[in-house]
């Protein structure tokens, strides 16, 4: 079919099966490793690690490749103050009154609770947020399946931190409109995720949980 819009070639390298089997298994090891943390050392990472590791969330997938996410990287100390003491906030609320018993006990194994010193800590904190359309020439254009697309590109991003031999943290207090006010974002953006990264503490401690099973995940037709 004509069409006006350009095409490239596209060329990858291919591997045979014994060396997808080799490959899909020792990335399934690493990543398997990848756990959450919440007490973060203060030591430096280099900004260039983290640029790249945005580059590689944003080569995830989108509705209409209309890449419907920003991600704001905070390191300013009075900035990441203000989002602690902010988060805090919702979060004390949430930990007083806006949980149910039922997910106060699924957070028990957990041990968490309204306090985020992380936020703090962990040398920089990726925001992320999803765009809900675009301004383009003085309107606005809408953009497709923003929720997908900005999730899938969480998950690159942090298999990408994991990849680069740091860790993360999925935080998500609940209302998150205070970080639109901090930043300064404008009206199309919505909060998505705030992820803190950096080196894990020394001695730092996770809870003993285990993933299900291939059999439980996976259905096989």
């Amino acid at each position: 079919m004509a069409t006006t819009y350009p095409f490239i070639p596209y060329q990858r390298e291919t591997f045979s099966a014994v060396e997808m089997i080799r490959r899909s298994r020792e990335f399934y090891g690493l990543m398997n490793q990848r756990r959450t943390v919440r007490e973060f050392s203060p030591k430096p990472v280099p900004l260039e690690v983290m640029e790249h590791l945005i580059l590689t969330a944003g080569t995830a997938p989108s509705g209409a490749h209309k890449q419907p996410w920003t991600f704001c990287l905070v390191s300013e100390p009075e900035i990441k103050k203000q989002i602690r003491t902010e988060a805090e906030k919702e979060e004390y609320e949430s930990y007083h009154g806006r949980m149910s018993e039922e997910w106060l006990e699924d957070l028990a194994p957990l041990q968490t609770d309204w306090q985020k010193p992380f936020l703090e800590i962990a040398p920089w904190l990726i925001v992320v947020f999803k765009r809900a359309y675009e301004n383009v020439d003085g309107r606005s254009r809408q953009n497709y399946y923003v929720q997908e697309s900005v999730g899938i590109a969480c998950g690159f991003l942090l298999a990408a931190i994991h990849h680069a031999g740091l860790c993360a943290l999925t935080h998500t207090p609940s209302p998150m409109n205070f970080l639109s006010k901090i930043l300064e974002r404008p009206e199309n953006e919505r909060p998505f995720l705030l992820i803190p990264v950096g080196y894990p503490a020394e001695s730092v401690m996770v809870p003993d949980l285990k993933r299900k099973s291939l059999h439980e995940v996976m259905v096989r037709y």
